[in-house]
């Protein structure tokens, strides 16, 4: 994941056949993302799509939860 992706935690997510999904589009503001997501949602309402809060540790931080 790059520092980019990192700044950006909230996620649009199309949910796809057999549990696969891909990530439409990042924000850094939950509310940014609630207002995308409806508009995905009117736009193309046969596809179903959900937000999430995406975080990812370090490599670091995951030898130290351990």
């Amino acid at each position: 994941m790059t520092y980019l992706e990192k700044l950006s935690p909230w996620c649009i997510v199309r949910l796809k056949p057999s549990m696969q999904n891909q990530i439409v589009a990042r924000f850094r503001r939950r509310s940014d993302a609630e207002a995308h997501l409806q508009v995905l949602c009117r736009l193309i309402p046969s596809v179903s799509f959900t937000l999430i809060f995406n975080v990812v540790l370090e490599q670091q931080d995951l030898n130290t939860v351990k």
